[in-house]
């Protein structure tokens, strides 16, 4: 889903002529709770989610999966 809505942030359907209709899409939705964090962590958080090629979502739930999990 991360990989979609990236994707989606870059392209629109404009750049697909041949996609006319899109069907039997499935979605498994999983209830998310936000956060405030301070900017500064923020920050930091986003330049290294850069440097791995994924998204601040996935790098701060793999860091707090990994410390509830402890």
């Amino acid at each position: 889903m991360y990989q979609a809505s990236a994707f989606w942030d870059e392209h629109d359907f404009t750049e697909f002529d041949d996609v006319q209709e899109v069907r039997d899409i499935k979605f498994n939705l999983v209830k998310k709770k936000y956060v405030g964090l301070d900017m500064n962590i923020y920050s930091k958080i986003r330049k290294k989610a850069r440097k791995l090629h994924i998204t601040e979502d996935v790098l701060i739930n793999e860091w707090l999966r990994e410390k509830a999990e402890a």
